[in-house]
């Protein structure tokens, strides 16, 4: 394939790759992405189907690529104790086409952990170097809520109100109230109001099955059309098999196959990979040569090592009266961050996020409910009579909780396939034990009639493969997401992140995203 003089190649179409590719088409570089999925067609979402439920529990809008078997995606082996639950679409926009837009920052003490608490490591960078992106990105993209939350440090005011919180919200609020706990209404990049041409929402409940009128902030909606005006490219259907590098141990590009599985390879003067905190280490490492025989950039043993989630608790109550939780924006209308900082009295370090969370529709609420004489009876005392409290837990970085390649698995190029080990450190079982305590008492003061608390799950939100750091002594990227030795190589995904923190991850890697596109163009005379 004939390339023409391209500054930036972007590997990886999704939240961290369009903001990305925006900022720098901005400025004015020649971006061009590579991203291995398509166009998703917004008529084609299960949203706009009665079986909608099925199409997303087996089907092929499955939020696990191991389920869903697109000819884009690959597949991911677990193993260890613990093995997660891996979240994943390949298409432009990423996962960010069925995600549910809760759009928390992180605090400013997640970037501090080692020197506030003594674990894990301190990030390089703090809050307030990303704060101006925070804010950038929320402007980009637009932000339904509230300002003045004092669990969070000040900011500049919503692009929209807030969405309606329902009845099942203001029966939670009444919980948190009754216990004297924080509560807040949860930042949402779903529209209140119409925004950029974008519609608002219609509260259909069935965000993570696809929103076909734009209201929920996918990146296929919000950065890639104005990236694409300013003269980005995307060529979707391109699956990386390995970036390339010059005999200096410069990248030099990619090698990729097409939709019709052809060979091609692009060269850029800058290579930046977004391909998440799996994707990403997995290309590296299959990005094998003579100058890095261990995979690119993986010189000190680092890539695929640290790899967080976020420990994972889905808490219910069940009540007597009627609160349609299954209407309005799907997941959460409000959060708490009571137990978020550190306590040495609770026995563990750093903490986690309650989140009120909206349940699925009838279907899902069948799985836990005996078939028989007593289903309807039993069905009738469940749905619509749930609230759920979501746990989300601050992982902390272990170095045998890995993204290593698979000996066996390939995807349908024969490229190999990621496979992850991961087990729950003693710290986070200790969290999860103390959340699940604390979620039983809010829905109690709520007025549930039962609380079901089912074993933890590990929903991978996918981080730290690919760390960020001071030296390549503890570290992928410095704090510019630039390889340590491979200058025209940066990675800017959720693997760069150092910790995890306790909240939903997309804001903040957006935010770094945008951070650094500029930090690319400051170096653009090295290009």
């Amino acid at each position: 394939m004939q390339n023409k003089e391209i500054d930036v190649l972007v590997i990886g179409a999704g939240a961290a790759g369009a903001a990305l590719s925006w900022r720098l088409t901005e400025r004015g570089a020649k971006v061009v992405c590579l991203e291995q999925g398509g166009w998703i067609d917004p008529l084609t979402f299960p949203s706009l189907k009665p079986d909608y439920e099925i199409q997303l529990s087996r089907g092929d809008f499955n939020l696990s690529p191991n389920i869903r078997k697109r000819p884009e995606d690959y597949p991911v082996t677990t193993g260890g104790e613990n093995p997660p639950f891996v979240m994943m679409f390949n298409a432009v926009g990423g996962s960010t086409i069925h995600w549910q837009g809760l759009f928390p920052r992180f605090h400013p003490s997640d970037f501090k952990v080692k020197t506030l608490d003594g674990v894990a490591d301190d990030w390089p960078i703090s809050y307030w170097d990303l704060e101006p992106y925070y804010d950038l990105n929320d402007r980009m993209i637009g932000v339904s809520g509230v300002s003045g939350d004092p669990a969070n440090p000040p900011r500049s005011p919503r692009q929209m109100p807030a969405l309606p919180i329902g009845k099942m919200g203001k029966t939670l609020v009444n919980g948190f109230e009754k216990l004297d706990w924080h509560w807040w209404v949860q930042d949402q990049a779903i529209n209140s109001k119409p925004y950029n041409n974008r519609s608002p929402c219609m509260l259909h409940g069935k965000c993570m099955f696809g929103c076909p009128m734009g209201a929920k902030a996918s990146t296929d909606r919000t950065y890639w059309p104005l990236a694409i005006q300013k003269g980005a490219e995307i060529r979707p259907w391109s699956r990386v098999k390995e970036i390339t590098v010059d005999k200096t141990g410069r990248a030099k590009g990619a090698i990729y196959f097409d939709q019709d599985h052809n060979i091609q390879e692009v060269t850029a003067k800058v290579v930046v990979v977004c391909c998440n905190g799996i994707g990403t280490p997995r290309l590296l490492l299959n990005s094998k040569s003579s100058l890095f025989p261990d995979g690119l950039g993986n010189s000190n043993g680092l890539v695929g090592k640290n790899f967080m989630v976020h420990p994972t608790h889905f808490i219910s109550g069940i009540f007597d009266e009627t609160l349609d939780g299954h209407i309005g924006p799907m997941g959460s209308p409000l959060f708490s961050q009571e137990f978020y900082e550190t306590d040495e009295k609770r026995g563990f370090k750093r903490g986690y996020m309650m989140i009120g969370e909206r349940t699925f529709g009838p279907l899902s609420q069948t799985a836990s409910i005996p078939w028989g004489n007593k289903h309807h009876d039993e069905f009738s005392r469940v749905f619509p009579h749930q609230a759920g409290i979501t746990i989300v837990a601050d992982d902390l970085p272990e170095e045998t909780n890995t993204v290593t390649l698979d000996e066996k698995e390939t995807d349908s190029n024969g490229i190999a396939a990621a496979k992850v080990t991961y087990s729950l450190s003693e710290n986070s079982k200790k969290m999860l034990a103390h959340a699940a305590q604390k979620a039983t008492e809010v829905l109690e003061a709520s007025g549930a009639k039962e609380v079901v608390v089912p074993p933890p799950t590990n929903l991978a939100h996918l981080m730290g493969t690919a760390r960020m750091g001071t030296s390549d002594k503890n570290s992928v990227v410095n704090a510019d997401n630039q390889a340590h030795h491979i200058k025209n190589l940066f990675i800017v995904d959720g693997s760069s992140f150092t910790t995890g923190a306790g909240v939903n991850p997309t804001s903040t890697i957006m935010a770094l995203a945008l951070r650094a596109a500029d930090k690319i163009w400051e170096r653009r005379r090295q290009w």
